[in-house]
């Protein structure tokens, strides 16, 4: 009797172990996106950062592809955005800038006047989640939004669920609650801001209907000012800046009209890059923890360059590469870029091509079996080949187009990368430059002189390319002063 009760549980437990195989085989794929915002590409341990530590980060990278030149469609936020959502240009989608945007009169004698563009999202754009809820996605959304206000916030594009989702692009109450935000609820005691998206993201991977696949899409309102210390690493950080730098040796470095930090010596930024840290790594343990990691893509990625340049030192550093937030040179595009896709990404495995923002959205349908809608993503192309090993796939040249001022002192230009050649359009200083990423990453040595032909070939296909895309280009200001001065004079001190 005892050996038929043995028997019975054999096979009881091999008839779970094997449903619970066909389940795990069968089950569809899970997404979770990490966006951070304002992420330098060097501010990342496995991307060459000594100063920061991101020992959860670096360990996403080591399950899963990393990505040296994965860029966003714009220097700046809402942009890059609006192409993650719709795998469209910012062109296209007709939002060019940060919402609302930067206006000529902000700059001082402005060449050109400001180009209005849309302050929202337009409901017609079909956004990723969309297209997943349209194929029976749970859809989840927590942090920056800025795309839109109400009418346009996540659960009027796709989402189920929004947690602290508006038009503000910073974190209107800082870093700890009260967060003065219509959309995250304060609770009776004090919090900080990535800790409760975080919070709420487990949540909903807890209450999560496991009859249907989920997207969860956490969007950091981190690193983006105010540059507020995370008090629980901020300890750590000012120590280590005191150990490691000699503060006479921070010299800034000339950038146009502006300044660059020139080396990652920022104890509170750091400590604000900690927090993203921390949030990746609950996460990852979260998705452990549930048997949910082997079939959950996980996307990490920054809206733009870290925010290296102002008309003074900005509170990051992108070295080695050029300048950062608001700026076409590398260091305003080039992002910290990882996907680990269990089953099709080989572990510790890089990525040299370059690919953009846009990209997305097509790898993502493609990951989730559904059929790709190159109509829809018009300016994405599905990563899957790359994901799986390939060395290079085709795609079209990257171009960019920022027609706007920003207060990073950028003024109005235009750029484009066709393999190793990048070529920028200064419209300000009526300046072409031109360099080979591959053998000088940090554009310091201008090639437009000395190439002419690869200038003039570059310079053409931007051309076509915003024609092609009706890009509105700048227009003269009547009351610009070309005998003025680059910035204004200083103001002198008043007596009171």
């Amino acid at each position: 009797m005892r050996y038929k009760v043995t028997i019975r549980c054999l096979l009881a437990m091999f008839v779970c172990t094997s449903s619970a195989a066909v389940a795990a085989e069968n089950a569809r794929t899970n997404f979770v996106f990490f966006l951070v915002d304002d992420l330098g590409w060097a501010d990342i341990g496995c991307f060459g950062s000594t100063f920061h530590e991101t020992p959860h980060i670096d360990a996403l990278a080591a399950a899963g592809m990393k990505f040296t030149a994965g860029y966003a469609a714009c220097p700046v936020c809402s942009p890059t955005r609006a192409s993650i959502m719709t795998g469209r240009h910012p062109v296209r989608v007709d939002i060019t800038d940060w919402i609302p945007g930067s206006t000529a009169a902000r700059a001082y004698n402005p060449r050109f006047q400001q180009i209005s563009d849309r302050d929202d999202l337009a409901l017609h754009e079909v956004t990723i989640a969309e297209a997943l809820k349209e194929n029976g996605y749970q859809t989840f959304f927590a942090g920056k939004w800025h795309l839109g206000s109400e009418g346009h916030l996540p659960t009027d594009q796709g989402f189920d669920i929004n947690m602290g989702g508006h038009h503000r692009g910073s974190p209107p109450g800082g870093y700890y609650s009260p967060f003065k935000n219509p959309y995250l609820k304060d609770k009776p005691h004090q919090e900080h801001l990535t800790e409760r998206l975080t919070d709420e993201s487990i949540n909903f991977l807890k209450q999560w209907n496991s009859d249907s696949p989920f997207l969860l899409y956490l969007s950091y309102y981190n690193v983006h000012t105010p540059i507020q210390p995370y008090r629980k690493r901020i300890d750590h950080y000012e120590d280590k800046a005191k150990q490691t730098f000699d503060e006479a040796q921070r010299i800034p470095i000339t950038e146009h009209r502006g300044l660059s930090r020139s080396r990652q010596d920022n104890a509170a930024l750091a400590s604000m890059v900690a927090a993203v840290d921390d949030s990746v790594g609950r996460i990852s343990a979260a998705l452990a923890d549930m048997k949910l990691a082997e079939n959950t893509v996980v996307i990490f990625f920054s809206d733009n360059g870290g925010l290296c340049t102002l008309a003074r030192i900005g509170p990051g550093c992108n070295l080695p590469l050029r300048s950062g937030k608001g700026w076409l040179y590398e260091g305003g595009i080039r992002e910290p870029m990882i996907i680990k896709a269990p089953g099709i990404t080989k572990s510790g495995s890089v990525c040299d091509q370059p690919v953009i923002s846009t990209d997305f959205y097509p790898t993502m349908l493609e990951l989730a079996d559904i059929p790709l809608q190159p109509k829809l993503h018009a300016d994405g192309t599905s990563l899957v080949p790359l994901l799986k090993g390939e060395d290079h796939m085709a795609h079209a040249p990257l171009t960019w187009h920022y027609p706007h001022y920003h207060g990073s002192t950028w003024t109005p230009g235009a750029a484009i990368r066709d393999g190793d050649w990048k070529l920028i359009e200064l419209y300000e200083y009526d300046a072409t430059e031109l360099y080979n990423l591959k053998d000088d990453i940090g554009e310091t040595t201008d090639l437009s002189s000395s190439h002419r032909d690869k200038a003039a070939e570059l310079k053409a296909k931007l051309k076509t390319w915003q024609t092609n895309l009706n890009a509105r280009m700048p227009t003269a200001n009547p009351t610009y002063n070309p005998d003025a001065p680059f910035m204004p004079p200083a103001k002198k001190n008043r007596k009171k």
